[in-house]
């Protein structure tokens, strides 16, 4: 149930991608690589609030010798959150900094990680953002803040 709403809100975003970059969208990589590696899949997002949830799981290459999720995979669990919200609500841009507070260990037993991106703000070429990562029951795990520098107009 979970996947098969997951593939329709991934359907979803790339339409409205269509819509927003039309043939351009063909330059790109949707979803990117990194993202199916993790097998990271899109919640739900909306474009009025500017804000994408998505879901990856705790597979046992992401954990370091205390057999925690490493937080280098977080980290990328989340720039692969960031990513895609940032791709629908601004232009072409990249992660130009992002900032991590850990909370509390991650381990296997949790299953996934759920990742909750939101904008801030964008001005200029400059684009604000935050997420949130929290256990499938709620508990946060990690914050993280990033500067998105835009590369282009659209």
């Amino acid at each position: 149930m979970e996947s098969q709403n997951a593939t329709m809100q991934m359907e979803k975003m790339i339409e409205i991608l269509r819509q927003k970059y039309g043939s351009r969208l063909d330059d790109f990589i949707i979803p990117p690589p990194v993202f199916t590696l993790m097998q990271g899949e899109i919640l739900a997002f909306d474009l009025q609030a500017a804000w994408l949830k998505a879901r990856f799981p705790i597979l046992p290459g992401y954990l370091n010798p205390y057999q925690l999720m490493q937080g280098g995979m977080i980290a990328a669990a989340v720039d692969n959150t960031l990513g895609p919200l940032s791709m629908l609500v601004a232009p072409p841009n990249v992660t130009r900094r992002i900032e991590l507070k850990y909370s509390s260990p991650i381990s296997p037993d949790m299953g996934h990680i759920i990742v909750f991106a939101q904008r801030l703000s964008g001005e200029g070429r400059e684009l604000l953002l935050k997420a949130e990562v929290r256990s499938e029951r709620g508990k946060l795990l990690a914050r993280a803040w990033a500067r998105h520098w835009i590369t282009a107009s659209e």
